[in-house]
């Protein structure tokens, strides 16, 4: 199902919001881009407009034979200059401006010395002379006007190079009568400089606008970084960020603009908006797409998985002899039609054993028993009562004798020997746990007389009190064998069992040989390891018991060195 889900729903969902985010994003930066190209090339027309309609304007003064004869005329009173000029002069200069709402002024410049120099006449000075405008119209043909960024009138007569230009204007030379050429005179078109910031503050443009002239110099710009009204700045010269993008718009065919272009220039970010927010969209689309369907395919996996493991649970049940059926809902799916199917064949199964399995299992069960009487029946001639009847009959003739000392060693040795055999029982008092341990000791003194001695002490409260059997005396058998018979002198054992709160504790001391660290690590090394250890087995099997009965709450301490005996107290809780 993961498979089938991986290769069916979620790479073919993946793969699909992938292209069509790719093509998505291809069509809206291309559609960005000429929405970008298209308003850069919308403020190139704008502003040639504005231009043109100068342009226009200069034509009809560059043309008008009155207007011309009014500027060539040399006046020998004031009063006549005065008259031409409010006759005609004044009229036409007044005629535009109204009409063309981007002319800022209109003004003649004049080498005529009868003329007055107000109200549209300037006079063409020698400090006129050296501006840049006029140097241009003397090196180029004199029939076509010049677009420049120049001062605004009477700024040209200031010496202060340091004066901001801030507008535009079409200049051209009056000179289109060849007989009315006798005094150098000029027109100046001045353009409103909030005319040409308002085309250039194009809103569907989120970057910097920059207007280069044919020498390269940034003419204008809506760049604040940029100080093109004080100094002359190469547009090459500027730094741009390594995301932006460069649209240009070209001026073509017109000669007071030739080579002149409206660059426009954009972050990539910003070009790229709409298309992040174009993602953001396809993004969701895309992980509803993939959620639920998901959702829908884990819940018809997860109602076949359950009932799939539910059906393998029960089957292996049925391995282990478990006949149980399957209950739940009908589904008539393939799943549900299998769960019939194997409860029904769990009950032909049940049946079929019961039948037969069973009754074949009881014929065998009853076959064993049979033999198993049999082989009791030869056992029985060889049962260890025997061996107590001729200890028992050894100790009787013992004491007819009056070998009083030997018969107790042999009723001492019939009594263990019929305890250690008969393990039906297997918790004792503490009060027989001593008696067998009495018995011991008392075999142990017979063999060394007076090398041995023992004490044994137990507290009233612990006699009652229910213990493992035989979990006391393989201790003392072990302090006894390997530490007092090797002394020649002797030795003694004592022996302690009390009880406190719900614990009893069990104590032996002897000044016997001792051991060395080793051995003393040897016997904890018993809590943890199930090892066989030789002769030691039965203090290796009183610990392994204890640890199966009582685990963690069985205590052992062993204190002992070589030649100052040892000691070791067993503490178990009380059952």
């Amino acid at each position: 199902m993961l498979i089938l889900y991986l290769f069916c729903v979620f790479i073919p969902i993946v793969f699909t919001n992938v292209l069509f985010y790719n093509v998505t994003t291809n069509n809206v930066k291309n559609q960005r881009m000429k929405d970008i190209s298209r308003a850069v090339e919308q403020i190139n027309i704008d502003f040639r407009s504005e231009v043109e309609d100068a342009v226009t304007i200069s034509s009809v003064f560059y043309t008008d034979y009155n207007l011309n004869q009014i500027l060539e005329t040399d006046y020998d009173e004031p009063a006549a200059y005065i008259e031409a000029y409010d006759t005609y002069f004044r009229r036409i200069l007044n005629t535009y401006p109204p009409v063309y709402t981007s002319i800022q002024n209109i003004k003649f410049y004049v080498e005529n010395p009868t003329m007055l120099h107000s109200g549209g006449i300037g006079y063409l000075s020698s400090e006129m002379k050296q501006t840049d405008w006029y140097q241009m119209l003397n090196k180029q043909d004199d029939a076509y006007p010049i677009f420049v960024r120049t001062q605004q009138e009477d700024l040209y007569l200031k010496t202060d190079t340091s004066t901001a230009k801030n507008t535009f204007s079409i200049i051209r030379a009056m000179n289109y009568f060849e007989s009315k050429n006798h005094w150098q005179k000029y027109l100046k078109i001045d353009l409103k400089a909030s005319t040409i910031e308002q085309i250039f503050q194009n809103q569907n443009l989120q970057g910097n606008i920059y207007l280069v002239n044919d020498k390269g110099d940034i003419e204008f710009t809506t760049d604040p970084a940029v100080d093109w009204r004080m100094d002359s700045v190469a547009y090459k010269a500027l730094e741009f960020p390594k995301d932006a993008i460069e649209f240009q718009a070209e001026y073509s065919y017109v000669s007071y603009l030739e080579d002149w272009r409206i660059i426009a220039t954009i972050s990539e970010e910003e070009v790229l908006k709409d298309v992040r927010q174009s993602r953001e969209f396809i993004f969701v689309l895309a992980c509803l797409n993939i959620f639920i369907p998901t959702l829908i395919i884990l819940w018809i996996t997860r109602s076949l998985n359950e009932r799939l493991v539910r059906i393998l649970r029960h089957m292996k049940k049925v391995k282990n002899q478990n006949f149980d059926t399957i209950k739940q809902g009908e589904y008539l799916d393939e799943i549900g039609q299998l769960t019939s199917e194997f409860n029904r064949m769990t009950i032909q199964v049940k049946s079929l054993i019961d039948d037969v399995y069973v009754a074949d299992i009881q014929t065998k069960s009853l076959e064993l028993e049979r033999r198993k009487a049999q082989l009791n029946a030869l056992q029985s001639q060889i049962n260890p009562h025997f061996l107590f009847n001729a200890l028992e009959t050894i100790r009787m003739r013992s004491l007819i004798k009056d070998e009083t000392e030997t018969a107790k060693i042999i009723h001492n040795m019939a009594k263990i020997f019929r305890t250690s055999l008969t393990w039906g029982k297997d918790r004792v008092m503490v009060s027989e746990e001593i008696e067998f341990i009495v018995c011991f000791l008392e075999i142990q003194k017979y063999r060394f007389e007076d090398r041995m001695d023992y004490h044994i002490d137990v507290a009233p409260s612990a006699k009652g009190c229910p213990v493992p059997k035989m979990m006391f005396l393989p201790f003392v058998e072990n302090a006894s064998i390997h530490g007092i018979e090797p002394l020649r002198h002797g030795g003694k054992i004592e022996v302690k069992v009390e009880r406190e709160a719900n614990e009893l504790i069990f104590t032996i001391r002897d000044n016997g040989i001792g051991m060395n660290e080793d051995k003393v690590r040897q016997f904890y090394g018993y809590l943890d390891s199930e090892e066989e250890i030789g002769e030691r087995i039965g203090v290796q099997n009183v610990i392994y018991r204890m640890k199966l009965i009582y685990g963690d709450r069985f205590h052992l301490l062993i204190e002992s060195s070589p030649g100052a005996g040892t000691y070791i107290r067993v503490r178990v809780p009380l059952e």
